[in-house]
This record gives structure tokens, C-alpha cells and sequence, in this order.
């Protein structure tokens, strides 16, 4: 670990910072970011929780894991005057609960960023709500709610289906939908269950939660490069959910098989938000449901987005995206071309079982082996409980795979993630 106001290895790249750690990322920079580059700044908990330090000791790439409670208002502020000498040469968010902190840490380095007032905004769900619907953009009503009678009142106040979730995680932690008002009571208990415990510090963080409309319709996110507020590049994605009430993803397809006008239209949507919240530099991931051909936007991360999606996209266009956007938020010009149009297809598709014990793991092999696939992996193993997906982080497995166009992508990831089956028993 590396101690305070400790400068830079004489010789020594000056140091990218990741905050939060995200594994991946050492492959995702790869061949982008110099050897002995990488700093994560991880909060203690998780570092301690996941044994991150020894994960990282056999990375070339990977220099050091700064402990710092990023998740804390002025934190940034702090490690600026501690490591003040550090010199970075940029500032990257790896994760959701880390944009705050990143976009004010770059802005005490001078080094390009979101902006501060932009990264808290797309953190609190209920403020990007406010500040999209004054700039004209859809969203559904929503309302902030501190128990089961707030969200009996939405409900009779906006009849039909609503969502409810939480303002400020990640994932679909803690979303569920509810089309009763019978279902409120059980529905408050079980979304307010947001255990994170590889995500976030032991000290917790606040429950905060919104009561939103249904919008019924097919589900896409925007990737976007972005630099000086104006796009550079950007891809749709084309998502599905697993059945049931609980919105998770279950595929994503990029890019998505949608005709040029709704992919223009979802972009230019995107661009409206980077420009409502004040976004400068960096990326965004931009989700929208579409309901008779309008976009009503779902929420908007100030970062890269997770579940592969980096990685099919530079697959499936392709396009070394990794390397532009260390480009922007170095303050250097962007150093590889940036294509407007994909020339193929890459898609993940992620596996199911029943609720239960899990009892064996089969066909990982076969499925790591399927015509296509890149990456394929079983998070579950013999022995643990499995509850179902209930968010994003408790999928059991996947299957991504490249193909000539999106549909034949899609089909090759379905067809591997079949291959893997999870055998559970009932709990006792």
C-alpha cells in the first residue's frame, strides 16, 4: 500500500486512477494504459472484503490499490492534498458510487472530467428526474417515497403499474414492479433489502427510495463518448429482461437491430441529457424505454457501462473505444478512429436456474467452446444459495459471443448460455 504525499516511481508513467475496483479492467486496459500505470483507490472495506491487493500483486499493469472512503462527500478534497504530488495523467470512474468522487478529483488535478455538479446529478435518480423533465426530455412520474402508504398514495394518484426502486444504487438492486396495490406491503419490505456486500463499505448508505410509472416497451441503453459536451461516438444496445418483477437484464445485443431513424432519435435523446445536466468529458450510459415510438428516459450513468458491454461494443464495430476514452480524459486527442456504423454483431446472454441450493455446475466447457463465444463463465457453485436474479450482481452465469450481424449474435450467446445448467434443490 502506498503511504501519503508518496510521489511517483522515478521513471515511472504517470499513474491512471481507477476509482473502485472493477477486475476487468485490468484487461480492458491492456495494451491502452502503460505497464505500471494503473492506481484503483478502493474503499478499505471492500479492498480487505474481496483481497484486492493480492488480486492485483501479479499485474504488470497495475501499480498500486490506494484504501480511501471515496463513497464520502469531500473525500476527494482529501486524498488531492494527500497525494497532491501524484501527477495523474487521468481519472476514470470504474463504478457507479464512484463518480462523484472521480469527477472532483480530476477537477483538483486540473485533468478533464464530468464535472462535479454533472456526476451528482446522474447519481441521484430523483435530481436527474427533475432536471431532465425541465429540459423537455420524457420521463415517467415519479415521486420520492419513505414508506408502504407514500407508495399506496402513487398509486392511486397514477393508476396502472409502477416501479419501485431506490434512488442512488446500482444494478437494479432493490427494483421491483408492482401492478397491485395489494403487493405494496410485501414489495416495501423486499425492495428495502440492498445488501451489497462486494459493492459497498460496511457502514452502509442511506435508503432512499422512488415510487415511478410504468412505462411499458422495448428497453435500449446509449454508450456515449463524450468530449467538451459534444458526442464523439455512440452505440445502441438492445436489452432484454428476465421474466417476473424483478427488471434485471437478462441479454443485452449490440448494436442494437433497430432502423436508423430510432437509433438517431435515442441519440439525439442522449445528447439532450449529457447537455441538461452539464456533462464536459467522458462517458455515459444512458438507458430508454421506448412506448409508441418516444423514448422516456430510465436512468443515465456517468460512466462506462458494465456487463461486457465495453467489450462487445469494441468487438462488434470494431473500435479500440478503451483507448479513445483514455485519449479524452488525458487531454490528449483521440488516437484511433471512431466508426459510425458496427460490421458485426456481439451479444451476452446471461443464465437462469431455479431458486434453490445450488448442487452441481454443468457445461461451462461446452458452452466456453460454442461457435462464437469469447467469454463465457458460472458464478455459482455447488453448495451456495441461490435466491434467483433479484439484481444485476446475483446472475449465475453467461455466454457472450460475435457473429456477422446483431441476430446472429444473439442467437449464438442464447444457444451457449443453454449449454450451462445450474441444479438446485428446494431450501430446507
Amino acid at each position: 500500500m502506498t503511504t501519503e504525499n508518496e510521489q511517483s516511481p522515478v521513471g515511472a508513467p504517470r499513474p491512471v486512477i481507477l476509482v473502485g475496483y472493477v477486475g476487468t479492467a485490468i484487461y480492458s486496459f491492456a495494451g491502452v494504459a502503460p505497464e505500471n500505470s494503473l492506481i484503483f483507490v478502493e474503499e478499505p472495506d471492500m479492498v480487505r472484503r474481496r483481497g484486492t491487493a493480492g488480486i492485483i500483486a501479479s499485474s504488470p499493469l497495475v501499480r498500486d490499490v490506494f484504501e480511501w472512503e471515496y463513497f464520502i462527500p469531500g473525500k476527494a478534497d482529501e486524498f488531492y492534498h494527500a497525494y497532491r504530488d501524484l501527477n495523474p495523467a487521468a481519472i476514470l470512474p470504474m463504478t457507479e458510487y464512484s463518480t462523484p468522487f472521480a469527477a472532483r478529483l480530476a477537477e483538483r488535478y486540473g485533468l478533464p472530467t464530468a464535472s462535479l455538479g454533472a456526476a451528482q446529478v446522474l447519481r441521484n435518480k430523483a435530481q436527474l428526474r427533475g432536471v431532465a423533465a425541465a429540459a423537455g426530455i420524457r420521463n415517467p412520474e415519479m415521486s420520492p417515497v419513505s414508506g408502504p402508504a407514500d407508495v399506496l398514495d402513487f398509486m392511486k394518484a397514477h393508476p396502472g403499474s409502477i416501479v419501485l426502486k431506490p434512488s442512488n444504487r446500482q444494478g437494479s438492486v432493490g427494483t421491483l414492479v408492482i401492478h397491485d396495490q395489494a403487493e405494496v406491503e410485501q414489495a416495501w419490505t423486499t425492495a428495502i433489502d440492498q445488501a451489497e456486500p462486494t459493492l459497498t463499505p460496511d457502514r452502509g448508505m442511506e435508503l432512499s427510495m422512488l415510487a415511478e410509472r410504468f412505462i411499458s416497451g422495448p428497453e435500449y441503453s446509449v454508450e456515449m463518448l463524450v468530449h467538451a459536451g459534444q458526442p464523439l461516438f455512440f452505440n445502441v444496445t438492445a436489452k432484454k429482461l428476465y421474466p417476473g418483477g424483478r427488471p434485471v437484464e437478462i441479454a443485452h445485443t449490440i448494436p442494437a437491430d433497430i432502423d436508423g431513424k430510432l437509433r438517431a432519435l435515442l441519440g439525439d435523446e442522449t445528447v439532450r441529457v449529457i447537455d441538461a445536466v452539464g456533462f464536459v468529458d467522458g462517458m455515459v450510459h444512458c438507458e430508454w424505454i421506448v412506448s409508441d415510438g418516444d423514448p422516456y428516459l430510465v436512468e443515465c450513468a456517468g460512466r462506462c457501462a458494465g456487463d461486457g458491454i465495453i467489450d462487445m461494443i469494441e468487438r462488434a464495430y470494431p473500435v479500440k473505444l478503451n483507448q479513445a476514452y483514455l485519449d479524452i480524459m488525458s487531454g490528449e486527442p483521440v488516437s484511433v478512429e471512431l466508426p459510425e456504423q458496427a460490421k458485426g454483431g456481439s451479444s451476452i446472454r446471461f443464465v437462469d436456474a431455479e431458486p434453490g441450493i445450488v448442487v452441481e455446475v454443468t457445461g461451462l466447457e461446452a458452452a466456453q467452446g460454442a461457435p462464437g463465444v469469447f467469454y463465457a463463465n458460472v458464478y455459482a457453485e455447488p453448495g451456495e444459495e441461490f435466491f434467483g436474479a433479484r439484481s444485476s450482481l446475483e446472475r449465475p452465469g453467461f455466454a457472450a459471443a460475435t457473429g456477422d450481424s446483431p441476430a446472429e449474435a444473439t442467437r449464438l450467446a442464447a444457444e451457449a448460455a443453454a449449454l450451462i445448467r445450474i441444479e438446485t434443490r428446494p431450501f430446507d
